[in-house]
C-alpha cells in the first residue's frame, strides 16, 4: 500500500527556475511559513540558519538555488561556467558535514558540463532547473524505496527510539528514517515511536512529534536522557536514525547524540539502523575520524526558543553532530536495500541521481 504524504508542509516547493520557497523549520511546529527566495544568498542563508535542515532536503536546496538569479548571467559560455563554479563553492561552504550538499552541487556542476545542459545556448537556464527537479524527483524514489525496505524490519519490532529528525521534512517527502514507520503504517502493522526530544535545537520534540501525530502514529516524547532508562525496561525494539554523512567502513555522522543512543542500543541488544539515500554516502572518506563536524554557535546551547537558560557568557562547546562506529550498527536501509556497514564499499557508486 502506498505511503499517503499526510497534513505536512513539503520541506521544498519549487515550479519555476526563478522561485523557490523553503519553509522555514525554525518556526515549526507553531508556525508554518515559507521564505520566498529569487536569490542564491537566500538559499545559502536558509541552509546556514536552519530554515531548512536534513541532508537530502539541504542538498535538494542546493541545487535549485544554484539555479537562482542566472537570468543575470550573461550567455556566455566561459562566463557561465566561472559563475556557477562560484556558485557550487559558496553551496558547499555553507555547512560542512552533510555530504548531499556536495553531492547535489557536483551533481548539477556535471550536467552542466554535458552537451545536454548546452550552457549559453538557448534554454540553458530551464535545463539546469529541470535537472535540479530530476534530483527532486530522485529523492522522492528513494524515499519510497527505504520505507518499504525499512518496513520489513518493523513488523517484529514495532516499538522504536527516534533520534532527531529524517522525516518528510528533511528530504523531498517521506523520509528516511521515518519513511518505514510510514510504510509499516500503510501496511497495517502496529508501529510506535519514542521520540528523542534531540538537544540543543529540539528537533525531535518540534519536528518529528509534529510530522508523527500528523500521520496518526503513536508516539511519545521523552527527552534525552530519558532513552536508557526507556531501553531499560524492554520498552524499545529497534533504533532508526538518518545520517547526514557515512563513511566507506561504515561509520556514520548523524545528529548530535545519535553515538550515545547507538552505545546504549548495543549494551540492551537493540538492533540499531540508519536509514539514508546512497547519496550520503561517501566512498571519498574512508572512515568517521575523517569527517568534519560542523561546530555552531554556543546560544543554541545557551537557549532555547530564544530563552536563556544558562549564564550568557559560559563557554560552550556545540558540535552539530557525532560519528557512530560501524560496529555499533546493524545495517543501512537504503534505496538498494538493507546493506550492512561492511557491504558499502562493494557498492558501486555510479549509481546516483539524475
Amino acid at each position: 500500500m502506498p505511503v499517503d504524504a499526510a497534513e505536512i508542509p513539503r520541506s521544498l516547493v519549487s515550479t519555476h527556475r526563478a522561485r523557490l520557497k523553503i519553509l522555514d523549520q525554525r518556526k515549526l511546529p507553531e508556525t508554518v511559513s515559507y521564505l520566498d527566495c529569487s536569490e542564491l544568498s537566500e538559499v545559502i542563508s536558509a541552509i546556514k540558519n536552519l530554515a531548512v535542515r536534513g541532508a537530502p532536503a539541504i542538498g535538494l536546496a542546493a541545487a535549485y538555488g544554484l539555479v537562482l538569479g542566472l537570468d543575470d548571467c550573461v550567455d556566455e559560455l566561459a562566463r557561465i561556467r566561472i559563475e556557477l563554479r562560484d556558485r557550487g563553492q559558496a553551496l558547499i561552504a555553507a555547512r560542512p558535514t552533510a555530504v548531499n550538499l556536495s553531492w547535489a552541487v557536483e551533481q548539477m556542476l556535471d550536467f552542466a558540463a554535458t552537451k545536454e545542459a548546452a550552457l549559453g545556448e538557448p534554454g540553458w537556464r530551464d535545463r539546469l532547473y529541470q535537472q535540479a527537479r530530476k534530483l527532486f524527483e530522485a529523492d522522492r524514489a528513494a524515499c519510497r524505496a527505504i520505507g518499504i525496505a525499512g518496513a520489513a524490519l518493523i513488523k517484529d519490532k514495532p516499538s522504536i527510539l527516534t533520534h532527531c529528525n529524517a522525516g518528510s521534512l528533511a528530504v523531498s517527502e517521506f523520509g528516511t528514517a521515518l519513511a518505514p514507520i510510514y510504510q509499516a503504517q500503510a501496511d497495517g502493522l502496529p508501529v510506535q515511536v519514542w521520540v528523542d526530544e534531540t538537544r540543543p535545537v529540539l528537533q525531535g520534540a518540534r519536528l518529528t512529534a509534529y510530522e508523527l501525530m500528523a500521520h496518526g502514529v503513536p508516539c511519545r516524547l521523552i527527552t534525552d536522557n530519558m532513552a536508557a532508562h526507556v531501553m531499560s525496561k524492554g520498552w524499545v525494539d529497534l533504533v532508526l536514525v538518518g545520517a547526514d554523512r557515512v563513511a566507506r567502513n561504515g561509520d556514520a555522522a548523524n545528529k548530535i547524540g545519535t553515538l550515545g543512543v547507538a552505545i546504549l542500543a548495543k549494551h540492551y541488544g537493540i538492533p540499531f539502523y540508519v536509514a539514508c539515500p546512497w547519496s550520503t554516502i561517501d566512498l571519498e572518506t574512508p572512515m568517521g575520524a575523517e569527517i568534519t563536524i560542523e561546530e555552531r554557535a554556543g546560544d543554541e546551547v545557551r537557549q532555547i526558543q530564544g530563552i536563556w537558560t544558562a549564564p550568557r557568557d559560559v563557554p560552550v562547546f556545540n558540535p552539530a553532530f557525532d560519528v557512530t562506529p560501524a560496529g555499533l550498527i546493524a545495517g543501512f536501509i537504503t534505496e538498494r536495500g538493507i546493506l550492512s556497514p561492511n557491504a558499502l564499499s562493494k557498492h558501486a557508486p555510479e549509481a546516483r541521481y539524475g
